[in-house]
């Protein structure tokens, strides 16, 4: 997959979070938005690019997200 289809679905997923018409469904936009930022930092990271640290660090939600860590395990070490 193209790196332009993953920012473009990465951006599309946020808006829908920001959107949603509840919690819920908040946190399904926002675990499947940090698995999109994983996959991108770690095709980034096969490139030698300096920006997968960056979309790898978005990957690890924040702690007031609903995708926090203990809600949700992302599976993504470092």
């Amino acid at each position: 997959m193209d790196f332009n289809r993953l920012y473009s679905d990465h951006q599309r997923l946020l808006i829908e979070a920001e959107r949603a018409p509840s919690d819920a469904l908040r946190h399904v936009h926002e675990v499947a938005a940090t698995h999109i930022a994983g996959r991108i930092g770690c095709m980034q990271r096969a490139l030698g690019a300096n920006a997968a640290y960056a979309w790898e660090s978005l990957a690890a939600p924040a702690t007031n997200s609903l995708a926090s860590p203990g809600r949700h395990a992302q599976g993504y070490g470092s």
